[in-house]
C-alpha cells in the first residue's frame, strides 16, 4: 500500500481520544519545508505513571556516593549488551516482525528477558512496533520525529498515558499465548526481579551499576532508533518513510541502526544487509539456528539487495 493511501486513512480510536487533529498539519508547514507538526491538545502526562522512569534515572546518581569497584562498570556494560539482545532479537525481530521461529519454551525466555530492559510488556511493544509500520512517518505515526520532534518521538509518547494500553487487536498471533498476556499485564515483574536479585547478591554498589546504569543506558540507546534514526545518516532505499542508516547507532543499538535496510524489508532477521553492516543479534542468532534453538530464519531475496536511488 504506498504512502497516499496510508494518508487516506483516519487516525486510529487511540489518536483522537488524545486529541489528535490532523486538519491541522496542513497549517503548520514551517517556511523551511519541514514536515507539520501533529496537534495533541490532550496530551496527558501523569506524575504517577512516569514515577518509575525518573525514579531510575534519580538513582543513577547514586553512583557519585557509593563506593566503586573496577567491575561494575564491566557488569552494566555486560548487563547492557546482553538486555539490548534480547530487545533486539525478542521484541522486534521476533515478536514484532516473526523473523525466525523458535519453541514455545524459548519464546517466554524471550519475551521475560526482554521485558527486563522494563520497556513495557511483550504484547504492547510489538503492536506499537506493527502500528508503527504501517504508518511510519505518516500522520498516525506516534513516535515520528519528523512529525513531533526529538523529545516526543525519544521519550514523550512512552510517557503519555494515550498510548499505555496494550492494542492486541494488532498481535492477535501473540496474544493466544496465556503466558503472553500474563507477562504483558504484570510487565514491570521481570525488570523488578533483576533488580531484586542484583541488591540481594551483590548490594548497592551492583544494584547501581548493574540495574540503574545499565537500564538508563539501555532506555536511551533503544529510544535513539526512534528518535535519530529517521533523522540522521544514509538512505540506501528509496522507502515511502525517512528511515536512515547509521554506523554508530547501529554500534550502540548492536545492530539496529541499519534503519533504512530493516524499512525496506522488514521481515528480515539480518539488519545488516551486507557483511560489513554490524548486526550482532544476527550473528548470535545464526550460531543458535545451528543448535536448533531458532529455525527459519529470513533474509532478504538477492533482487532487494540492490540501492534504490534516495535522498540522503
Amino acid at each position: 500500500m504506498d504512502a497516499e493511501n496510508h494518508r487516506e486513512r483516519k487516525a486510529p480510536a487511540e489518536l483522537i481520544s488524545c486529541g489528535f487533529n490532523a486538519a491541522a498539519n496542513t497549517e503548520k508547514i514551517s517556511k523551511s519545508k519541514r514536515m507539520s507538526h501533529m496537534q495533541f491538545k490532550g496530551e496527558r502526562f501523569s506524575l504517577l505513571h512516569s514515577a518509575p522512569f525518573a525514579a531510575v534515572h534519580v538513582a543513577v546518581l547514586g553512583v557519585l556516593f557509593a563506593p566503586l569497584r573496577w567491575w561494575y562498570p564491566l557488569l552494566a556494560l555486560t548487563l547492557y549488551g546482553m538486555r539490548m539482545f534480547f530487545v533486539t532479537a525478542g521484541f522486534h525481530r521476533y515478536f514484532s516482525h516473526g523473523t525466525f521461529k523458535t519453541s514455545r519454551v524459548f519464546q517466554f525466555l524471550l519475551a521475560f528477558s526482554a521485558m527486563t530492559s522494563l520497556q513495557k510488556g511483550v504484547l504492547w511493544w510489538a503492536a506499537h512496533h506493527r502500528h508503527h509500520h504501517r504508518f511510519s512517518d505518516l500522520d498516525e505515526d506516534i513516535h515520528s520525529p519528523s512529525l513531533k520532534g526529538f523529545w516526543w518521538s525519544h521519550l514523550g509518547w512512552i510517557l503519555n498515558k494515550c498510548y499505555n494500553a496494550t492494542r492486541a487487536e494488532l498481535v492477535p498471533d501473540l496474544a493466544r499465548y496465556p503466558e503472553l498476556r500474563w507477562l504483558d499485564r504484570y510487565h514491570m515483574l521481570p525488570g523488578a526481579a533483576l533488580g531484586i536479585l542484583l541488591f540481594l547478591t551483590g548490594g548497592v554498589g551492583v544494584f547501581l551499576w548493574g540495574f540503574c546504569v545499565s537500564t538508563v543506558m539501555l532506555w536511551h540507546g533503544t529510544f535513539t532508533i526512534n528518535s535519530l534514526c529517521h533523522v540522521f545518516c544514509r538512505r540506501r532505499y528509496a522507502t515511502t518513510d525517512t528511515s536512515r542508516n547509521s554506523l554508530i547507532l547501529s554500534l550502540i543499538t548492536l545492530g539496529e541502526g541499519w534503519r533504512n535496510n530493516h524499512h525496506h524489508y522488514m521481515i528480515s532477521v539480518r539488519q545488516g544487509f551486507f557483511w560489513w553492516e554490524i548486526d550482532v543479534p544476527f550473528y548470535i542468532l545464526r550460531m543458535l539456528s545451528w543448535l536448533h534453538i531458532v529455525w527459519d530464519l529470513k533474509s532478504p531475496p538477492r533482487g532487494l539487495l540492490q540501492a534504490v536511488p534516495a535522498v540522503s
